[in-house]
């Protein structure tokens, strides 16, 4: 008889897997986000996410040094790629809550057509990327395995320290603060886009 109190084997964690995409962004397929990424990585979907406090900092957050890709790079708040079927503010929430233990409020889209390709060391990263911003409470408590660290900063002294190359980031939010930069320079007056102008795999969120 197997004794109760004894732990059985850890539960498998469930394949994660991420949509392929055609060029003009619907949907064509899946494949295990284990296996995407490569020298050829095909188009797929993703989202990044920036995330203020109430003082209107930005967070900041270090890519893991063992990530595939782009190991300990310095990039937005979050970054992940909504499942098949899944909708892209629950894929954000369910990001942030596992990668950095905190709960988003006001999420809102703003450039809902981002897309780039960027390569570091031979892994090529090749996506539509549907960018976000939201509010956060508390500290985050990151999931180590994803992320190595954290940090507040200003907005404005952030932009300024990227388009001038004093700080590096990773190549899609190098992009993306441009594109937001464009929008207007305070975040919380960013317009709200139109979800009708995502990527038609996203059709449904």
């Amino acid at each position: 008889m197997t004794d109760p109190n004894t732990p059985g084997p850890a539960p498998e964690r469930a394949e994660e897997l991420v949509v392929l995409l055609s060029p003009d962004g619907r949907a064509i397929g899946t494949a295990p986000k284990a296996t995407v990424h490569g020298a050829e990585t095909p188009l797929h979907l993703a989202f990044s996410a920036y995330l203020f406090n109430d003082r209107g900092q930005l967070l900041l957050t270090q890519r893991a040094h063992d990530k595939a890709t782009f190991p300990s790079v310095w990039t937005n708040s979050a970054c992940g790629h909504p499942g098949p079927g899944e909708r892209l503010e629950d894929a954000v929430r369910r990001r942030v809550a596992t990668e950095l233990g905190l709960e988003v409020r006001d999420l809102r889209l703003v450039l809902p057509r981002f897309a780039y390709r960027a390569e570091m060391e031979g892994v090529v990263e090749w996506e539509l990327c549907p960018v976000l911003a939201g509010h956060v409470d508390g500290e985050p408590t990151p999931d180590r395995d994803e992320v190595a660290g954290t940090v507040w900063v200003d907005w404005r002294g952030f932009v300024a320290d990227v388009l001038s190359g004093r700080r590096a980031v990773s190549a899609w939010s190098r992009e993306q603060v441009e594109e937001l930069e464009r929008l207007g320079p305070h975040p919380e007056t960013w317009p709200t886009a139109d979800p009708a102008r995502l990527p038609p795999a996203l059709a449904h969120s």
